[in-house]
Parts: C-alpha cells; structure tokens; sequence
C-alpha cells in the first residue's frame, strides 16, 4: 500500500472518529434526579403503625380484595375495564407513542423514491430558435432514489427523543393514576352505599319501633292513661323516622348511579349489604418516607415532565448552532422509458448542507430561557408532589388511628342510648315518667346508631386512603424493552 493510501485512508479513519465523536455528543444539562430532604420517618401518629420494613412492599396490586367482600371486586375489576377515564387514558398513551416514533425517525436517514415522465414541445418562434435538425417534441424519463439525513452534531434530535420518550412515559404513569384514583373512587362510594344499607336497616327499625309506640300510646289515650299531646308527639316521632328513611334511600340511590358512572354500567343495580360486617385491613408497612418516589405513580409523572422539560433545554440550545445535512440522488434519467435503467443513463449526487442562524433578534436565545423557566416549573411540581405525598401518607396515618378509636368511643356510646331507651320505655309504661322521656331516648339511640354507622364508613374511607397515598401496591412500569433504547 503507497504512503498517499494509507494517508487517504487513515484520514478517513480519523473523519469518521471525529463525526462519531461530534454526533456523540449533546447539549444542554444531563438529568440527574434532584435530591429532597425528607424526614427519616413518617410522624407517630398510628402509635407505631407508622413503623415498617423498608424492603417489604406495602400493598398487592389489588389492595381492595383485603376488605373481603366479592361485590366490591366485581366493581372494581368492571371499572378498571369500563371506565371512560381510563380509555381517554389509554387513548393517550397511543398518541405518545405516535409522536415518540415521529421523533425518533428524525435519528435515522429519509429515503425517497421519485419518479417522472413528462412530455414537451419547444416553440420555433422562440428568441433563441432551435438549431437545425432538433426536434421539437421531446421526451425526458427519470427514476432515482433521494435521501437526506440530518447530522446530529449538538444531540438535538437526541435530546428531542429524551423528551418525547419522557412525555410517553408521564402518559403511562398518569394512567396508572387514573387506574388508583378509580379503584380508590369505586372503593369508596361502595362503602358509602353500604354505609346507607346499615343506616336505612336502622331507621326502618326506628319506623317500626315508632309504630309500635304510636299503637300503644293510642291503645293509653282509648283508656284515659295518656294525653292527645303524647298521641301527636308519637306521630309526629312516626313522620319524622318515616321522612329519615326516605332521605337515605335517595342517597343511595344516588350513590349507585355514581357506581354506575364509574363501571361504566349505568344501568348497575346492587343488592343490600351490612357495612358493619366488612373487616378493616391491618395497617400495612409504610416504608421510608423516600421510597414514596418509586411507588406513587403521581410523583413518577411529575418526574417524567421533569426529565422531558430538561431535554428540551438542549433542543432549544442546540436550535442556536449549525445544522449540518447529508443529501443524495441515484438513479437513471434518459429520453426513451426503457433505458432509464441503463448504466449510461445512471445519475448521481451527493451534498453536504449546513445552516447557522445569524441574526435571530434574541428569538433563539428567549427560546432557551423558556425551557429554562419551564424545567422550573417542572421541578417545583415534582418537589410539591413529593411533599404532598408525604403529607397524605401522615394524614392517614393519623386518620387510620384516631378514627379507630373514635369507634370504639361510639360504640360505647351506643350501647348506652340502647339502655337508656329500654329503661325509658319501662319507666313510661310503668307510669313514673312521660312520653316525651321516651321520644327523647329514641331520637338519642337513632342518632347513636346511625353516627355508629358512619364512623364506620369513615373509618374504612380512611383506610382507603392510605392504600392510595402509600402509592395502592403500585410499581414503576418497566422501561427496559429494547423498543425504548432506541
């Protein structure tokens, strides 16, 4: 091999490194995950449920099974199936998708195939008429193949990429949110139906007590042992049980339209059930307040827009320096159709294309300075939802343990107004005290048993929103197939 070979080829050696080395390069600050100062531990406030094992997942996946009930399985399995929310979801992942591989395309060299046949007559009256002998009508046929490739030397396509696999990704985990806001939304409304059954079974039992009382009182006043004020004073007790009652059976039939609007069937209809029956889960393992970032889907959103408004502070910065591109022509031009294809009607070309913006009057610069301002945003959002993340998980807890507590409380309470309604009703039909003694007793046991049954629900609503703030067994949505490296 000559001496001006080898020069020739290890100068293109030394071209190619050099390109490689330019396209390898990229613009603008590389993501790095901001570091959050945390406290080390959540707030005592679940007197030590607060503690956990930091490598054990707090939840299953299906974390509305631990409530036991197959009615409210069935709910949620349909929602997660049915609901509109999720398939306008779904709908926009797809669209992410669309425009990451329209992003990515840019990456890779565009080839085109062009192809034309035209047919001309040129004027003999023309300024410059023809010379001898040359036709006047002639042929031109041309077959070739065009490409151009776009050289990315400051990694603006690469940080465009970035971005867009970033907004696919936020799209992914905003409907893994959907999907936990559902489940937790479903949850709960059926709690608040159950919640309504027990309240309903109880005023039914009030009307019926009330009824009772109203016979006796009227079977009293027929022999002169009770006054016409005691007979209206239990009518009027009676309409007032019977008016409680219709009051709560619209707002469960209410509640169940809601049911409806979540399943995503409007026409659901769902027999009676005893909320009181439903266990409450133990309190699961919360974990350390930093491992909220890997299991809330929320705050893997936040970070994803965090990530993608850091890419595009290159694009915007690359958008300030040369573009350079590669362009090339092969094919075959010739008068006849059938030689087009012939060697000797073979045409070529090859081009190298830059542009520098030279005055732009601050456009290129004020674009940089957005996305700069953008990515603070971004990263003030994805600090907030850390922080308030944080702060649901505390809150909770703290609902979980208190409302606990103020059960156990109403229970007690309950029980009272049920002995002081039976030692009230003895009293009257003993004739030690008035009717009105009674009337007040049985509103008090109405109003007990029913606040009993609502400090249930809420105690099971509570419950629930722990299973979401503590991110509902979610996990990261695995990133690692080879589509995605691309």
């Amino acid at each position: 091999m000559s001496a001006s070979s080898r020069f020739v080829r290890v100068r293109g050696i030394a071209g190619l490194t050099l390109l490689a080395l330019l396209t390898g390069c990229a613009v603008g600050p590389d993501y790095k995950r901001p570091d959050l100062a945390l406290p080390a531990a959540y707030p005592d406030a679940a007197s030590g449920a607060a503690s956990a094992s930091t490598g054990q997942r707090a939840l299953a996946a299906d974390w509305w099974t631990l409530y036991g009930d197959t009615a409210l399985n069935d709910l949620v399995a349909t929602a997660l199936l049915n609901n509109s929310d999720l398939r306008l979801a779904l709908a926009r992942i797809d669209e992410a998708e669309a425009v990451w591989d329209q992003v990515g395309s840019a990456r890779f060299p565009a080839v085109d195939l062009d192809a034309s046949s035209t047919r001309s007559r040129s004027s003999t009256l023309s300024a410059q008429p023809l010379a001898a002998g040359t036709p006047t009508i002639s042929n031109a046929h041309r077959l070739a193949l065009s490409t151009s490739f776009e050289l990315d030397f400051w990694g603006k396509l690469r940080r465009n990429s970035e971005a867009a696999r970033a907004r696919l990704l936020g799209t992914r985990y905003a409907r893994d949110v959907s999907a936990l806001t559902l489940a937790g939304a479903t949850t709960q409304s059926y709690f608040t139906l159950r919640s309504l059954d027990a309240q309903i079974a109880a005023s039914q039992a009030t009307l019926h007590s009330r009824d009772e009382s109203l016979t006796v009182i009227k079977s009293r006043a027929a022999g002169g042992l009770a006054s016409e004020l005691e007979v209206s004073q239990a009518q009027g007790a009676r309409a007032d049980a019977s008016l409680q009652l219709r009051e709560l059976q619209r707002q469960r039939t209410l509640v169940e339209h809601q049911l409806g609007l979540l399943t995503g069937k409007l026409d659901v209809q769902i027999a009676a059930g005893d909320i009181m029956q439903l266990p409450t889960p133990a309190t699961p393992p919360v974990g350390l307040p930093s491992t909220l970032v890997e299991r809330r889907p929320d705050v893997q959103q936040a970070e994803q827009a965090l990530i993608a408004a850091n890419a595009r502070i290159g694009v915007a910065k690359a958008a300030q320096l040369p573009t350079f591109s590669l362009t090339g022509d092969f094919g075959g031009s010739s008068k006849e159709l059938s030689d087009v294809l012939d060697s000797g009607a073979r045409i070529w070309s090859v081009g190298l294309a830059g542009t520098l913006p030279i005055f732009d009057a601050g456009k290129y610069a004020a674009r940089s300075r957005e996305a700069e301002a953008v990515q603070r945003q971004a990263l003030a959002s994805y600090q907030k939802s850390i922080e308030t993340a944080f702060k649901e998980v505390a809150d909770a807890l703290t609902n979980v343990a208190q409302s606990a507590a103020a059960a156990r409380d109403m229970q007690i309470k309950v029980d009272a107004a049920r002995s002081a309604l039976r030692l009230s009703d003895l009293r009257y039909k003993a004739g030690y005290s008035g009717y009105l003694e009674v009337l007040d007793a049985q509103r008090s046991a109405n109003a007990a048993e029913l606040a009993l049954v609502q400090y249930r629900q809420t105690q099971l609503v509570y419950s629930v929103d722990l299973m979401k703030a503590l991110g509902g067994g979610w996990s990261p949505t695995d990133t690692s197939s080879a589509r995605e490296q691309r």
